[in-house]
């Protein structure tokens, strides 16, 4: 499948409402696709946030500020469209701006979504819901590994461990044997979450994107949470919580948790 042939299928996909044959086909699509599965994925939080708060949205409550912002980013995501990609300058048969375009946009008026509707109740709703915290972090892990591919960049156990012990006090170390688990360390960086700054370390399991993220002064039940096309395992260790992200099967995503909970203490 294309990414142009996809269009028709994403929304009945989120909506849970695609044929298993589709969906199959789709999902296909979406492991070779960063910028497709970074797409739906943004798409799928905007829904949850969407369908959490329907009753209060309804309700006609939100304020007129919040009301003109989003009347201010949609016009202004308007205008920045037609002057970027003007159509009387855009060069017949020039497929790659087109389809990048086709791509990027979704993902950033989702993104806009994300930043405007989500302000006001992601805290709540990260702090109440693991399923929410878990559909974020989702949505940050595809997000780091689109951006990840398109910059290359790695970092070594050194640089990882100076960078989590300055940004969070978390003074850990890499696992020197992980590659018995096929692990292969990609980096850190630290992510924004709906309860504020979290740790983010990427590693790939056979080839394949997975995160570890801690959650500074959380403790969350453990447990397992598919999300997103994605398992989560979710556990704590004082006051930190701990969450491994990835697209596989849950018992390779358990098998990961169990190699990080015992090479982490």
């Amino acid at each position: 499948m294309s990414c142009s042939s996809i269009e028709h299928l994403v929304t009945p996909y989120i909506d849970g409402e695609l044929p298993a044959t589709d969906r199959r086909r789709l999902e296909q699509h979406l492991d070779v696709c960063a910028p497709c599965t970074a797409r739906i994925g943004a798409e799928q939080v905007v829904r949850h946030l969407l369908r959490a708060r329907r009753a209060r949205l309804q309700a006609g409550l939100a304020p007129d500020a919040l009301r003109a912002r989003c009347a201010n980013r949609c016009g202004a995501e308007d205008q920045r469209t037609v002057r970027t990609f003007p159509a009387s300058q855009t060069r017949v048969g020039s497929r790659r701006t087109s389809s990048w375009t086709a791509r990027v946009a979704p993902l950033a008026i989702a993104a806009a979504l994300v930043l405007i509707v989500g302000a006001a109740f992601l805290a709540r709703l990260t702090g109440s819901s693991t399923r929410v915290m878990a559909a974020e972090l989702a949505a940050d892990h595809v997000k780091c590994f689109t951006l990840n591919r398109l910059l290359r960049t790695q970092q070594d156990a050194a640089v990882v461990e100076s960078s989590m012990a300055s940004g969070f006090g978390w003074m850990m170390h890499v696992p020197a044997n992980a590659d018995r688990a096929g692990l292969e360390l990609i980096g850190s960086r630290p992510c924004l979450y709906g309860e504020g700054k979290i740790a983010h370390v990427m590693y790939r399991h056979n080839g394949q994107p997975v995160s570890l993220f801690m959650l500074p002064r959380t403790r969350r039940a453990d447990g397992l949470v598919e999300v997103l096309g994605h398992e989560a395992a979710i556990w704590s260790v004082g006051d930190r919580t701990f969450v491994i992200v990835a697209r596989e099967a849950r018992s390779e995503v358990e098998r990961i948790a169990a190699f990080v909970q015992a090479a982490w203490r």
